[in-house]
């Protein structure tokens, strides 16, 4: 299968992955033949890009880092923890302790699921991100929260941290929005970008998830401070403190490079989501700038920017398949070529790592129809 933009999508192409609403029950399962009156229902439900089994792809296997399972049960914790948090936060003389008290079944759901998620990694060997996942715009705050906590994993992974610093790290990752409860929802939910008073806003949500977060003993001070500085940057551009370099948790700084990425490649109501290779050079560019460089070297081995069932174009003017990724050189997979001026190299397969001279320049949006074989 492979990731195609829903404007790109052919009818009888096969949905390669199902999409859930966000409740977690199946909207489309796996398998469908689409039609171009179901590809229009995706287009209604806000759903850009999807993942097809087509001509190309038909054959490549995309597997996710965790168990759709495991996925689908922590987007439901993370949300039951948010929902009562906030339906709580609206009672009256209700400090942050009687907080704690009537969502503790919920923080222990919490601190379960990030041990599921941990040991379903930690299983794995030398594992990578290549799935992007596909969001419903009215769960996306506790999607995001998921992948930011399984991106962080892997890179904490990749740096060799202990697995209780892997624990402090998931559970802070899972939380670090948790101050968007105490934020307008008519901010949160706006269907166009923010003005600046609006911004402030909502950037308003790291104190105000610290200060939550700083009333419960039971979760690591590491935790909770992830909360507070997941949008500094080292240089000191970031937000609530303007923090810089070493005044930065070692922990923040990763959950900062997970966050970007996964919300680069996000697709959003008023804003598309751009490419993993172009969120992956966004954030290289800015490494020893905004981000870690040990952080975003570590990021870099653990994401794959070009997944397997990706159509790149490349170099020489050829559009190739790609069709395996090899650890540590990810930008110089295997590529089947499906376009070419010289209809001999068709299904030709071409390996990057042994020709230099060619590169990959981006994904193909699409095949020319007449040029296909």
């Amino acid at each position: 299968m492979r990731l195609a933009q829903i404007e790109n999508v052919k009818e009888g192409s096969i949905l390669g992955k199902t999409l859930y609403d966000g409740e977690g029950r199946t909207l489309l399962a796996r398998g469908v033949v689409l039609k171009q009156s179901t590809i229009e229902r995706i287009k209604d439900l806000n759903i850009y890009t999807i993942y097809i089994d087509d001509e190309y792809s038909k054959d490549i296997i995309v597997e996710d880092v965790i168990k759709p399972e495991i996925r689908r049960n922590a987007i439901k914790m993370v949300r039951n923890t948010f929902y009562n948090i906030n339906k709580y936060n609206n009672k009256e003389n209700y400090t942050g302790r009687n907080l704690y008290k009537e969502s503790e079944e919920d923080f222990k759901s919490i601190y379960y699921i990030a041990t599921e998620i941990i040991d379903e990694i930690l299983s794995q060997k030398n594992v990578m991100l290549g799935l992007v996942d596909i969001k419903s715009f009215d769960d996306y705050t506790y999607q995001h929260s998921v992948n930011v906590a399984v991106i962080s994993l892997i890179i904490g992974i990749k740096l060799k941290f202990h697995k209780y610093e892997l624990f402090d790290l998931c559970v802070g990752a899972l939380l670090h929005d948790i101050g968007k409860v105490f934020i307008p929802n008519e901010i949160l939910n706006k269907e166009s970008k923010l003005t600046e008073e609006e911004n402030k806003i909502l950037q308003q949500h790291t104190v105000k998830g610290y200060e939550y977060l700083r009333g419960l003993y039971e979760i690591s001070v590491p935790a909770r401070i992830i909360a507070l500085q997941h949008h500094e940057r080292i240089g000191g551009q970031g937000y609530p403190e303007g923090r810089a370099g070493d005044k930065i948790s070692t922990l923040s700084k990763i959950v900062a490079v997970a966050d970007v990425y996964d919300a680069m490649t996000s697709d959003k109501v008023y804003e598309r989501a751009v490419a993993p290779n172009d969120a992956v050079e966004y954030i290289m560019a800015n490494s020893g700038n905004r981000f870690e460089h040990r952080v975003v070297q570590a990021f870099v081995k653990s994401v794959i920017p070009y997944p397997e069932g990706t159509i790149v174009n490349l170099s020489n003017g050829e559009i190739g398949l790609v069709v395996k990724i090899y650890e540590n050189l990810t930008l110089r997979p295997d590529v089947k070529l499906i376009y070419s001026e010289d209809s001999n190299r068709i299904n030709e397969t071409i390996k990057l790592i042994e020709e230099n001279s060619i590169v990959i320049e981006g994904i193909a949006k699409d095949v020319p129809e007449k040029e296909k074989n």
